[in-house]
């Protein structure tokens, strides 16, 4: 079969072979529309530009290097999706690392690619400014993600904090009040700034706090669920502080013979694929991951294309979550407000749609 070449590109999107250069070399203005097109076009077509002529044309290695806390994970796999889209249809290879969840060998892994690729994505909510800088030192472009908001560097960060504070008032208007919230690990930004907002959005309604520590993963989640089903003060609620933690702990909860919502409702973050695939589905706070990870790539491309130039790219965007209302958070009844801490006898099984628990 006969390679595509940026002709066919051009013809199927309906737009100019200067189009098309434009948006898979990142450079010059586009419209979003015509991007997206372009780069539907490209995936459809299967088309490679070639990268070994581009690559002697420009000294350039056509190779981005993506440097993640950790390798495990739908979150961390859907975003990698959305990156891997977005390089094959400009041309670049990725080079994927895993930090471990510690600074010094994010710092580490940056030094090491240094030289090996045009630019870096990096996410690494535990790096701390001073080794962030000595790592980030040299001329290769890098996009900062999760780390915070820093005005100096080129940046994507979610709106934790605001998305927790959603999550909130979303429980509160469906009746709850002893609303429980399930934290990711000390020293996490993003697991910090969640826990703010909720505390913030506690302190605002006149309630009182019930945190639990957990680690971003199914098994402390379902740790956490136990706690506070065996707990004196059963909460109505729990927002977890991502997905995985809220359907681990959905199904303690469920074991203990408690059901989702009626019992007590759920919330999670981020919207990972199995948020909808639980039974009940799960409400949580959506963060477009695939897309966040396709405009991340998109933006270090434009970035190393315009490496250079006098203005430099620095600004934070900031990636507002939105509210997913699914069953696991349905209003609370008369009855449930009256239940207080009491078990049900006719209480629902653990479910998972399509998943071996």
């Amino acid at each position: 079969m006969k390679a595509a070449t940026i002709r066919d590109v051009a013809r199927r999107a309906d737009v100019s072979v200067a189009s098309v250069s434009r948006v898979l070399n990142g450079a010059g203005p586009v419209t979003e529309a015509t991007r997206n097109k372009v780069l539907a076009a490209a995936e459809a077509l299967q088309y490679v530009p070639h990268s070994g002529a581009r690559s002697l044309s420009t000294s350039k290695s056509q190779t981005i290097g993506v440097i993640l806390p950790d390798l495990y994970g739908e979150f961390f796999s859907e975003l990698i999706r959305g990156m891997d889209v977005a390089a094959r249809a400009l041309g670049y290879h990725l080079i994927v690392s895993s930090s471990h969840d510690d600074a010094e060998e994010a710092s580490a892994a940056i030094r090491s690619m240094r030289g090996r690729v045009d630019g870096l994505i990096v996410l690494s909510p535990h790096l701390d400014a001073a080794n962030l800088a000595a790592g980030l030192a040299g001329r290769t472009p890098i996009l900062l993600m999760n780390g915070g908001a820093d005005a100096s560097r080129p940046s994507i960060v979610v709106d934790n904090h605001g998305g927790a504070i959603q999550a909130v008032e979303h429980l509160i208007a469906t009746g709850r009040r002893r609303i429980a919230h399930i934290s990711g690990p000390t020293g996490n930004l993003e697991a910090e700034t969640r826990l703010a907002g909720y505390l913030e959005a506690m302190a605002q309604a006149g309630l009182p706090t019930n945190v639990v520590e957990g680690a971003f993963t199914q098994a402390s989640g379902h740790d956490a669920g136990a706690a506070l089903a065996a707990g004196d003060s059963r909460p109505d609620a729990v927002f977890a502080g991502n997905d995985n933690m809220a359907v681990g702990a959905m199904l303690a909860l469920q074991d203990a013979g408690l059901r989702v919502p009626e019992d007590v409702a759920i919330v999670g973050f981020d919207d990972v694929p199995i948020a909808s695939l639980v039974r009940p589905a799960l409400t949580t706070l959506r963060i477009r991951i695939a897309e966040t990870g396709r405009g991340a790539l998109e933006r270090l491309v434009r970035m190393i294309n315009a490496a250079g130039e006098a203005v430099a790219d620095t600004a934070c965007e900031v990636v507002r979550p939105e509210l997913v209302v699914r069953p696991s958070s349905q209003p609370a009844t008369s009855d449930q407000s009256q239940s207080g801490g009491r078990l049900r006898a006719d209480a629902a099984t653990p479910s998972l749609k399509g998943e071996n628990t």
